[in-house]
């Protein structure tokens, strides 16, 4: 009795809470869904066919001008181009603290991966295999980022994912200095994360699936990869939300 006392009190909070705030679309902001039917067909997918299987940028099969084909990673998947909807709903999880596109945002990835699956890499094995993943894992932020929001938005995405497949979670990335990516030329972002991520856990031996939100030149993914194989991983295959190029 206490346990359906509970969801009653928090289906009433919910209600409540949605008559004050109703739930808005990210995209367009009108008032329903978080992404409407318009806003979810116009989504910016990238064909996993025609992408750079090294850096997840599209139309790069044959030839990519965003990567030297020399990333340390095994394969990287990009669900969609960063702009229009998929931008925003990345900016809504991290600084408007919509936590339930947490969950959206992980099966819009879980979706590129399956499509991945299809797709050879760079070794010519499939970019995405699921049967061999160990572990996901996710690039974290920074322990300012983690002070400000009071959460790691990948976490919730990664926690997310690994409930839709079953795959364990192993949180062993720390990133306790750098400043934000965001403001960061190509250059700088290298330089900026040098040695500023480190494993707390062991990894040697293993398939990981490495989380992120945005790929811009990838210097997240590569510094989180650089460290995890430093460790003793076997591959590193990458895989975020959305991708700049």
């Amino acid at each position: 009795m206490r346990i359906r006392g509970t969801e009653l009190v928090r289906g009433i909070a919910e209600g409540a809470t949605e008559l004050v705030w109703p739930t808005r679309c990210v995209g367009c902001d009108m008032p329903g869904e978080l992404v409407c039917d318009e806003c979810r067909d116009s989504l910016p997918w990238i064909c996993q066919r025609w992408a750079c299987p090294t850096c997840g940028a599209p139309f790069g099969h044959l030839t990519c001008t965003e990567c030297g084909r020399d990333w340390e990673t095994r394969a990287v998947v990009c669900a969609m181009g960063f702009e229009d909807t998929a931008a925003r709903m990345v900016t809504c999880l991290k600084d408007a603290h919509e936590l339930r596109l947490a969950p959206v945002m992980a099966m819009a990835m879980l979706t590129a991966l399956e499509e991945a699956s299809a797709w050879p890499g760079t070794d010519g094995l499939p970019r995405y295999d699921p049967s061999i993943v160990d572990a996901v894992c996710f690039v974290p932020s920074t322990s300012a980022a983690f002070a400000r929001r009071g959460f790691d938005h990948m976490d919730l995405v990664s926690h997310a994912l690994c409930a839709e497949t079953g795959l364990p979670l192993h949180d062993v990335l720390v990133r306790e200095h750098a400043r934000d990516q965001r403001i960061l030329g190509r250059e700088e972002r290298s330089a900026n994360l040098g040695g500023s991520i480190r494993v707390t856990d062991e990894v040697a031996g293993m398939h990981l699936l490495l989380l992120d939100d945005v790929v811009t030149t990838g210097a997240s993914v590569r510094e989180a990869t650089r460290t995890l194989l430093s460790r003793g991983a076997l591959s590193v295959t990458a895989c975020a939300l959305a991708r700049v190029w």
